[in-house]
């Protein structure tokens, strides 16, 4: 039996807000705005030209803290894709420099000690990884998919190359933060070193559902179109 679905279309948004705050980052990532007052998850997802199911479903997700999809939901891949490529943007171009700019404040100083400059490294590294395989979805499986929504299917690609491509990126970040809870002594800039492991325990949270919206909504998804565009070539 399928679970009856937490929220809905004609739920207002700011309560929405209310039950979670993290679902600002959710908004964010489809690009809708602030401003919407009392007006509903539909009517909010119409006029920034969202698909509200698709929407919903992540939301859902989240929410249920489910590792399975409804198949019988219909959602939008381009809504879905664009998701995925914000989601991308956040953690390049905004969430993990931002670290990395606390990581250098929080180890500089007279005290500094090699842990600290390890520290950064280990970070570096992260951040590498990080780079390549969201290029990688951005490059390859996307355009792989946008050649589906045209009816075009590849004869050596399939979305299952991309799940068994997909390895968890947080695994380095959960070592990165037993590294500092486990050997760095220095309580130089302790405070910020604090805040700084708080914003790297959130964001290996976020990184891990975000793997997960891809393995459990989007693959599926993406498995579902290729069935049907092979059926149609029958």
């Amino acid at each position: 039996m399928n679970k009856i679905a937490k929220y809905v279309e004609t739920h207002r948004m700011i309560d929405l807000i209310g039950d979670n705050y993290s679902f600002l980052q959710v908004m964010s990532r489809f690009g809708l705005s602030l401003g919407f007052g009392s007006k509903t998850i539909k009517t909010v997802c119409e006029e920034n030209d969202v698909d509200c199911n698709t929407f919903l479903t992540v939301i859902n997700f989240i929410a249920e803290g489910s590792c399975r999809m409804d198949e019988t939901v219909e959602l939008s891949i381009p809504t879905l894709i664009d998701y995925l490529k914000n989601s991308h943007s956040y953690f390049l171009d905004f969430a993990l420099p931002r670290i990395r700019e606390r990581l250098i404040e929080a180890t500089s100083g007279e005290e500094r000690s090699e842990i600290d400059f390890l520290i950064i490294q280990f970070f570096d590294s992260y951040m590498q990884e990080v780079h390549k395989h969201m290029a990688y979805e951005d490059d390859t499986v996307f355009k792989y998919v946008e050649n589906l929504l045209e009816g075009n299917i590849l004869d050596n690609y399939t979305i299952t190359t991309y799940s068994k491509h997909h390895d968890l990126v947080n695994e380095r970040l959960k070592e990165l933060k037993n590294i500092i809870l486990k050997y760095r002594t220095s309580k130089s800039n302790n405070n910020l070193m604090f805040a700084v492991l708080f914003d790297i325990y959130s964001c290996d949270a976020e990184l891990e559902t975000h793997c997960k919206v891809e393995d459990y909504i989007f693959t599926p998804a993406i498995l579902q179109l290729e069935k049907r565009i092979k059926e149609n070539e029958k």
